[in-house]
C-alpha cells in the first residue's frame, strides 16, 4: 500500500518473501514430533502453559524490569504451528523492506523462491526450536510467546533430567526476551527499523559485490595468513557495502546482547528456582556443539553455530557488568539505542562499562 507522508507520493514496497510458500513448503517438510503417550503430552502442555507467569515473575525479581506489566501466559505449538506463527511474525516484520519498481512480476518470482528457501529453513527450525518470543506476532501490543511442546519433550528426553526443571528453564529465557521487548519501550521498532535499513540494501550489496570480488579474496587471503587475527570472517560480511556493514554490526551487537542476557538469566535465578540448572546447562551446551555430520553442515549453513556463540559472547558480556556495575548498572544497556554495546564492545565489556559509566 502507498503512504505518503508529503506532497510527493512515495514508492509503493513489497515484501522480498512469499510467507504462504515458505509456510506451505514447510509444513510438508517438517517431521512429526515424537510419540508420546496422551496423558504425558496434556501434562506437558498444562505445564507448560502454567509455568511462564511464574518464569517471568522470577525474570522480573532478577533483573529489576517490568515490575508493572501485566503477566500474560505462553502459547504452547507442536511444529506445525510454531512454522505458521513463525511465519507470520517475520512478515510482519520484513513488509515493505523492498521498493517496488517496474520489475514487479519479477520481484513475485524471486519472493517465491526465497519463500522456498526460508520454507527449508523453518522446517530444520521446526524440529529443534524449543520456544520464540515473537514481538512482531500475535494480537497483543505484547507480541506472542510460543513453546514448541513436542521438541522440548524431545529435548528433555535426551538431556536426561526433570520435565518441570526443564520446563521452567527453557521459559525463563523465552520470559526474558518477552520483557526486553515489553519494558523496553523503543526496542521493538529501533530493531525492526535496522532490520529494515539491512534489507533495502541487499539490492546494493548484490550489484557491487561482482565488483569487489577480487577485493574479497584478497582480504580472505590475509585473513588466512594473519597469525595474529581473533577469528574468521563471513563471506557475506566481507561483500557488504561499508553503510551495510553497520547496520550489519548493529543487528549482531543488538542481537548477541539480546541472546546472552536471557542466557545469564535462566542461570542466574538459581538452584531455588530450576534445582538441576547447572546439570541442564551442561548437557544442554554440549547438545548445542553436537549433531551428525549432516546435520552439523545444515547448522552451519543456516547460521545456527553462528547464533550458538553469539549466547556464550552475549552471557559473557553480561556476566563481566552484571560483575562490575550490578544488574542496575547492567540495566543502562536499555536506556536508549545509544547505550546498546557496539560489536566491539561485546568482546570487551571494560570498554562498554569505560563509555557509558565513565570507569
Amino acid at each position: 500500500m502507498s503512504t505518503a507522508t508529503s506532497p510527493v507520493q512515495q514508492p509503493a514496497t513489497r515484501n522480498p518473501v512469499d510467507w504462504g510458500v515458505a509456510v506451505a513448503t514447510a509444513q510438508r517438510l517438517v517431521k512429526p514430533g515424537p510419540a508420546v503417550p496422551i496423558e504425558e503430552a496434556e501434562r506437558a502442555v498444562t505445564g507448560l502453559r502454567d509455568v511462564t507467569g511464574i518464569a517471568e515473575t522470577h525474570v522480573r525479581e532478577l533483573t529489576g524490569l517490568g515490575h508493572d506489566l501485566p503477566l500474560y501466559p505462553g502459547e504452547v505449538v507442536d511444529r506445525r504451528r510454531w512454522v505458521e506463527a513463525a511465519a507470520e511474525g517475520l512478515a510482519v516484520l520484513t513488509d515493505g523492506a523492498l521498493p517496488a519498481g517496474p520489475s514487479r512480476a519479477m520481484g513475485g518470482v524471486l519472493a517465491g523462491s526465497a519463500g522456498v528457501q526460508a520454507g527449508m529453513v523453518l522446517a530444520f527450525l521446526g524440529g529443534r526450536v524449543l520456544g520464540q518470543y515473537d514481538p512482531f506476532g500475535g494480537e497483543r501490543a505484547s507480541g506472542r510467546l510460543l513453546l514448541v511442546a513436542p521438541n522440548i519433550m524431545a529435548a528433555q528426553r535426551a538431556l536426561d533430567v526433570p520435565a518441570e526443571d526443564f520446563q521452567m528453564w527453557v521459559c525463563l529465557h523465552e520470559c526474558t526476551h518477552r520483557l526486553q521487548f515489553t519494558a523496553v519501550p523503543w526496542l521493538r521498532d529501533y530493531f525492526a527499523g535496522e532490520v529494515g535499513a539491512f534489507l533495502a540494501g541487499l539490492d546494493e550489496t548484490a550489484t557491487s559485490a561482482f565488483a569487489r570480488l577480487p577485493e574479497v579474496v584478497k582480504q580472505i587471503r590475509r585473513r588466512e595468513t594473519d597469525l595474529g587475527d581473533s577469528g574468521p570472517i563471513g563471506l557475506v560480511e566481507l561483500l557488504q557495502t561499508p553503510k551495510q556493514r553497520e547496520v550489519f554490526d548493529r543487528l549482531i551487537a543488538l542481537s548477541t546482547l539480546l541472546e546472552g542476557h536471557a542466557d545469564h538469566v535462566m542461570d542466574a535465578v538459581g538452584p531455588a528456582v530450576v534445582p538441576s540448572v547447572a546439570t541442564i546447562r551442561a548437557r544442554f551446551t554440549a547438545r548445542r556443539r553436537g549433531g551428525g555430520m549432516l546435520d552439523r553442515i545444515l547448522r552451519t549453513l543456516l547460521g545456527v553455530d553462528a547464533k550458538v556463540k553469539q549466547y556464550a559472547a552475549g552471557a559473557a558480556f553480561t556476566r563481566y557488568v552484571v560483575d562490575e556495575v550490578g544488574m542496575a548498572g547492567f540495566n543502562r544497556v536499555w536506556e536508549s539505542p545509544e547505550t546498546v554495546p557496539l560489536r566491539a564492545e561485546i568482546a570487551d565489556p571494560a570498554a562498554w562499562v569505560r563509555r557509558v559509566h565513565g570507569r
